[in-house]
């Protein structure tokens, strides 16, 4: 009588890996390795000892503090854009609908004066916007 004995468990590898190398570093060489480590994403120190000694590509994330906070303010600025308009529209119909029309053309002429103020200050953002556009670009090629 054969019996097929079933071991439980996992199914072996059919390529193991069972070599092992040890490297030891002082705190300075730790700290820049793991902020190495930290820079390139991967999840596991293996994984990214495997990439660099190989030499196998791998990509680095940075994310500039300043740069985020720009962005955050840009936005902003355009959601307070998007909601000027809507306001702008509200008042003007309000205007023509309870008010005379010369009244309503004053205040109107007035709504236009701060208008042209707002675009000057809106080309002032896209200026500000492609300076450091350009800045950031060149800053990274």
């Amino acid at each position: 009588m054969t019996q097929t004995s079933s071991r439980g468990g996992r199914r072996p590898k059919t390529d193991p890996s069972v070599n092992r190398y040890v490297v030891r570093f002082n705190a300075e060489k730790n700290a820049k390795f793991l902020a190495m480590f930290d820079r390139s994403g991967l999840e596991s120190r293996g994984a990214f000892i495997k990439n660099f000694i190989f030499q196998k590509p791998f990509k680095v994330y940075t994310i500039d503090e300043n740069t985020r906070v720009f962005i955050d303010k840009l936005s902003s600025f355009n959601s307070l854009f998007r909601t000027l308009g809507v306001s702008y529209d509200n008042i003007v119909k309000t205007l023509r609908e309870n008010f005379t029309e010369k009244k309503a053309m004053s205040a109107l002429y007035k709504l236009e004066k701060l208008t042209v103020e707002l675009i000057k200050v809106n080309s002032e953002i896209v200026a500000l916007a492609q300076k450091f556009d350009g800045q950031w670009s060149q800053k990274y090629q």
